[in-house]
């Protein structure tokens, strides 16, 4: 059965148009279709499905020229390792775009951030940068004493953070106050404002953490590390009994939690006890997230929350999209950005949420 090429489109979803689609034709992407006695193009099930796969790779972040090459490349071992080859290069092409982009954001933020306090000298800068020559290494050097111009001014007063976020910050009017204020402590946290577009909720996440919190939950940790990082007393105020699942304290980087929970069996046993309604708090192991979800999947354990923000470039990504797809309430955050600072910095602002901070809160402590 052939296609006219807006039923292709229709077949294919994900926003394809008939116009990419002859886009994807002129660069080979898909091959030239058939054509009818009138010339249309006429597309089989073969193209519905080459469409499909072009439109999941490009969704998972990869260029089309990139695309080309996978979908074209043969089975053989020796195509699969110049593939490899070629896209270790792509790869370290796009991180040094990454370092001239984060470059060009570090230079606006330090213009950005600043607060009324800087507000004069940032105009100077401003009025400054307008006429700046930079053909002359003189001129660079000019540059530069701009810079500390401006960074002179940092020592009058402290930071101001909430008025640089939120001149920084996307707008997050469709947010609750509660989700801007964890969004912005997370930013805080990694020092990085992208970040913000990587954090993933599920809707009903603030919700239901904040009842099990209520409830004094019992809170599981990966490892001894992100345990430290947690605000303590606020929980105990709350009655909420902190864990840590994988309890070596010399156990401290995301490789070593990763090793320990695979070569004993006691910790993913002892991931089978934790109590009905609990929050499970990830943030170093891989493997632990995705011995988390299977055992969700399999009704084993029934956590009321799991923040998922572990570290790793293969298991990590994995694990958090399982834990998205699962129908439980989730904080995580896409890729492999993560770590128990992070983590801890989720549910801390969870917690603070229903307590808020005194001047001090060591009042907590008798409680």
């Amino acid at each position: 059965m052939s296609l006219t090429i807006k039923e292709l489109t229709h077949a294919v979803g994900g926003g394809i148009t008939p116009r990419m689609v002859r886009h994807y034709h002129q660069l080979r992407l898909m091959p030239q279709p058939e054509r009818s006695p009138g010339n249309y193009r006429l597309y089989t099930q073969s193209d519905v499905q080459r469409l499909k796969r072009i439109v999941a790779l490009k969704q998972q972040g990869f260029q089309l020229a990139h695309i080309q090459k996978l979908l074209d490349t043969d089975a053989s071992e020796d195509a699969s390792k110049t593939l490899l080859s070629q896209l270790q290069r792509q790869y370290q092409a796009v991180i040094q775009q990454i370092i001239q982009l984060r470059q060009t954001a570090s230079a606006l933020e330090r213009l950005l951030g600043r607060d009324r306090s800087c507000q004069v000298t940032q105009s100077k800068v401003l009025a400054q940068l307008k006429h700046l020559e930079v053909e002359t290494q003189t001129h660079l050097h000019s540059f530069e004493e701009l810079w500390n111009g401006i960074d002179a001014e940092v020592h009058a007063h402290p930071e101001a953070f909430q008025e640089s976020l939120h001149k920084l910050l996307p707008d997050l009017r469709d947010r609750s106050e509660i989700e801007v204020d964890l969004l912005s402590r997370l930013v805080l946290a990694g020092g990085d404002v992208s970040l913000v577009s990587f954090v993933r909720l599920s809707q009903d996440a603030i919700a239901a953490s904040r009842e099990a919190l209520k409830s004094g939950c019992q809170i599981v940790a990966d490892v001894a590390t992100l345990t430290s990082a947690l605000d303590q007393p606020r929980l105990r105020h709350l009655g909420c009994e902190v864990t840590t699942l994988i309890d070596n304290p010399h156990i401290t980087s995301a490789a070593d939690a990763e090793q320990a929970f695979w070569q004993q069996n006691r910790w993913q046993e002892r991931l089978q006890t934790c109590s009905p309604g609990c929050i499970l708090v990830v943030g170093y192991a891989p493997s632990v997230l995705l011995t988390v979800c299977d055992a969700i999947k399999q009704q084993q354990i029934h956590p009321a929350l799991v923040i998922g923000m572990p570290i790793g470039f293969s298991h990590a990504p994995l694990a958090k999209r399982q834990l998205m797809h699962l129908e439980i309430p989730f904080i995580t955050i896409e890729g492999a950005i993560g770590g128990g600072l992070l983590a801890a910095t989720a549910l801390n602002a969870l917690a603070e949420s229903l307590i808020t901070k005194p001047d001090c809160h060591c009042y907590l402590d008798q409680a």
